[in-house]
């Protein structure tokens, strides 16, 4: 049965907000029926410095939490309870291919009766989802004197990956009833990890004035601090890397950022700009009176302008916008959901329709169902295949600041570290990555859209080569170190055949002592052991300079006195 209108939708069980009183805003603005935002926060994860958390994966860290962790390992509809199963779920699955399935979904996910973990390996289900219950809703306010707004915090996961160090945070939250300007500034001001400035009075730039979670009896579980500017200078110039907020630091815990002094077995780090990717859904009274200025500030999140505020940008940077960030296919007045637009900038995936479609409210089969299932992964693909590549280019960047020439551990280590990032990068490729996800036409076009504007073939084809120059290098090394190796034991045999070939002519004994008693044999298999022996380990010493003057031998360009020079140089100091 098709959802009523947005203006009259019931409450769905964390799914559906409550909503904010009131609509502030000059009469007759656009008003959005409901609002939705889901951010999408990617990070990496820093080794642990306890091997078995690195071997297990860290989301067996947190189920060894238990209790003391607010993560629960999301039991979802494909593998859990059937009954939980409905027709949304079938419509996502079936809109990938199947590749794209296997990535999401797994093979063999089903869960057997008294098995404490999912069937098969952590490999078999490359993507693990917990989810925290306690955070109910958040209250923001927008700037100081704003009246707050209270948005339903409809759910809150960690998507982890395997043998990716990398995870997603994502946060989706939503209310009724608010004019477009306050969405607008919300898509704009919410998702910053943490403030980029301050003004003149202490306000902090471009974020929130005030977050606060709530829990379910309506208790504040932790606020912002973007206004204290000291905190973040101090942290900066200390650590040289930003500090987190701390409404983003609760809602990671017991992850800890890596540069913060709190203990913690998971760490991370920020891997992108620190303003989170983040998609919208809205549904409008008229989507139509929407101006072109309004669908400018919502497609590149500008946040709200002036009543009489013309493009946020030049008109000739604009002048392909909509070729560039719209997809039209359904912005016209007729079909199932009229005049619904998808704005795509990459960074921001944002839908915009009609409130009084049923089929564009519908959350079973309609545009918002499809909002928080196929279009929600398709943007998370994206975000992840950029995300891993950093996180790749992260860790050459990193061993390659380890290493010391100088000392052979260190080239040990480097030589592992790059090695291991080749074979990572390898199934990397043949695991996650992907350029079409699906035949659907709408799926698959906002796909390439996102792809082409994250820069992800660029970004694919540089780390790639940077990988595979490094893996070049090390087989060069490789055969330079085994070619050293191969003339030093030449020069060794050389040098030894001289001797051999002189005591063993016509099988002579230069002392005969085969008749001696045993402890006079003994003496001498010892004595002779150890000439040869440093006899060989000296010629193993000088093999390089006796190679030289070997090569002086045989050049016929070189007169004696030339190689008579190069045999000195064999004892000469400083002769390398």
């Amino acid at each position: 049965m098709l959802n009523p209108p947005a203006a009259t939708l019931p409450t769905e069980a964390n799914a559906l907000p409550s909503g904010a009183l009131g609509v502030p805003g000059a009469p007759g603005a656009p008003v959005v029926q409901h609002f939705r935002q889901a951010l999408l926060w990617p990070l990496r994860l820093m080794p642990s410095p306890d091997a078995r958390h690195t071997h297990h994966g860290p989301w067996q860290v947190l189920r060894d939490m238990g209790d003391a962790s607010p993560w629960r390992e999301e039991v979802d509809e494909y593998t859990g309870d059937s009954s939980r199963f409905h027709e949304r779920h079938y419509n996502e699955f079936v809109s990938f291919l199947p590749y794209v399935q296997r990535f999401l979904y797994g093979e063999g996910r089903s869960r057997t009766k008294g098995d404490d973990s999912a069937s098969g390996s952590d490999g078999d289900s490359p993507m693990r989802i917990f989810r925290r219950h306690d955070i109910a809703s958040v209250r923001v306010v927008s700037q100081p004197g704003d009246a707050p707004i209270t948005l339903d915090v409809v759910h809150c996961d960690l998507y982890f990956f395997f043998d990716i160090d990398v995870v997603l945070l994502n946060l989706e939250v939503g209310v009724n009833h608010v004019s477009l300007a306050q969405a607008q500034d919300i898509l704009y001001r919410f998702g910053r990890a943490y403030p980029s400035g301050w003004e003149p009075d202490g306000s902090a730039l471009h974020c929130m004035a005030s977050v606060e979670w709530l829990g379910a009896d309506g208790r504040v579980l932790a606020s912002s601090d973007a206004q204290q500017r000291e905190s973040f200078l101090s942290h900066v110039a200390q650590h040289r890397a930003p500090r987190i907020s701390s409404h983003w630091a609760y809602l990671m815990q017991p992850l800890v950022s890596d540069h913060s002094d709190e203990p913690g077995a998971l760490r991370y780090r920020q891997i992108e700009y620190y303003r989170m990717p983040v998609m919208a859904y809205l549904s409008m009274d008229d989507p139509r009176r929407l101006t072109r200025d309004d669908f400018v500030r919502l497609a590149l999140v500008t946040g709200a302008g002036a009543t009489d505020a013309h493009l946020p940008y030049a008109d000739h940077h604009l002048a392909d916008f909509e070729h560039k960030y719209c997809y039209d296919r359904f912005w016209v007045d007729a079909g199932a959901a009229p005049n619904t637009r998808y704005l795509c900038n990459g960074h921001a995936l944002v839908v915009v329709g009609d409130a009084h479609s049923d089929f564009f409210c519908c959350r079973d089969r309609g545009v918002l169902a499809q909002f928080r299932h196929q279009h929600f992964l398709l943007f998370l693909i994206a975000h992840f295949q950029k995300a891993s590549l950093l996180m790749f280019s992260d860790q050459l960047v990193e061993a390659l600041k380890k290493l010391d020439i100088r000392s052979t551990p260190s080239v040990k280590q480097f030589k592992r570290a790059i090695r291991s990032s080749f074979e990572r990068f390898l199934r990397f490729t043949h695991r996650y990555w992907f350029h079409e996800i699906s035949e659907q036409a709408q799926v698959r076009a906002l796909s390439h859209m996102c792809a082409a504007h994250l820069g992800l073939d660029p970004l694919y084809d540089e780390v790639k080569s940077r990988i595979a120059d490094m893996n070049t290098y090390l087989d060069a090394d490789s055969l330079r170190r085994q070619a050293s190796t191969v003339v030093r034991l030449t020069v060794v045999t050389l040098f030894g055949l001289i001797g051999t070939i002189t005591t063993g002519f016509l099988g002579m004994n230069l002392l005969a002592e085969a008749d001696a008693p045993l402890w006079r044999k003994a003496i001498w298999f010892g004595v002779v052991f150890v000439a040869t022996t440093w006899l060989t380990i000296y010629t193993m010493v000088k093999s390089q300079r006796l190679s030289d003057f070997i090569d002086a031998l045989s050049n016929d360009r070189l007169g004696f006195r030339g190689k008579l020079a190069a045999l000195a140089r064999v004892w000469r100091p400083g002769a390398d």
